[in-house]
């Protein structure tokens, strides 16, 4: 009977969910020494469904645990917005505003990506389309978010440092005690004015590093009212999960 006892074994694929809609769920089986008992994780910014199973779970036990749970997998998959491959002519949103991507093969003298007309276009072989549209989107959104960013931070006489963007799961910003600030590219899928939100929500921390009422009152001079920009992305936020 197969078991996995590597302290630091990678992940395994293992056969899909067939789910009621005639499409299939990818399965990654992950082991953990860490870990005391079979989770299942199933979340708007992974391709698929995480089975993590403790050190020793034999194979035959992870895969009846995965189908007594199936109810419950198929249950939670209906809830997450369907996922937008960056495939040609796929609708993209940006600052929320849907643009259409087009893939423009290899060219020479056009820019590799661009944004303008409402098209995202971008240039070069099919199989990189994908890696290369998140690339293009990803410095898009960095070189707004630093410059606005930067702006806030001069009006709140505060220095920002470092600025990036990343692609974390559980939070759209972070602000560090040296006041470099990181975001999530996605931002720049959202509307313009839920992505200055976030902005000064990160902007705020490098005068207040914490919630406090101080801190929301920052975050209301930076931006204004903020209620509705926070509420669109309660809702909102596993939808712009689901792009790539």
């Amino acid at each position: 009977m197969k078991a996995f006892f590597a302290p630091r074994a990678a992940a395994v694929p293992i056969p899909p969910l067939d789910l009621p809609d005639g499409t299939t769920l990818p399965v990654i089986l992950r082991p953990s020494t860490r870990a005391r008992r079979m989770t299942l994780r199933l979340r708007a910014s992974q391709a698929g469904l995480e089975l993590v199973v403790p050190r020793g779970v034999a194979l035959t036990r992870a895969l009846a645990f995965l189908e007594s749970r199936r109810g419950w997998v198929v249950a939670q998959a209906a809830k997450l917005p369907p996922r937008v491959p960056f495939i040609d002519g796929a609708a993209i949103p940006v600052l929320g505003v849907e643009h259409r991507l087009v893939a423009l093969g290899p060219r020479r003298g056009v820019p590799p990506f661009s944004i303008e007309d409402g098209m995202i276009r971008v240039t070069g072989l099919a199989e990189h389309l994908a890696r290369r549209t998140e690339s293009g989107l990803r410095d898009h959104a960095g070189a707004l978010l630093a410059a606005k960013t930067r702006r806030l931070a001069a009006r709140l006489g505060r220095p920002a440092g470092k600025i990036a963007v990343g692609d974390a799961a559980s939070r759209w910003g972070s602000c560090s005690a040296a006041g470099n600030i990181r975001y999530s590219w996605r931002l720049v899928l959202a509307p313009e004015e839920v992505l200055d939100y976030v902005v000064a929500h990160e902007t705020a921390h490098l005068g207040e590093m914490n919630h406090s009422l101080r801190f929301w009152r920052i975050v209301e001079t930076l931006h204004g009212p903020f209620e509705a920009e926070r509420n669109w992305l309660k809702r909102n936020g596993a939808r712009l999960l689901r792009y790539g």
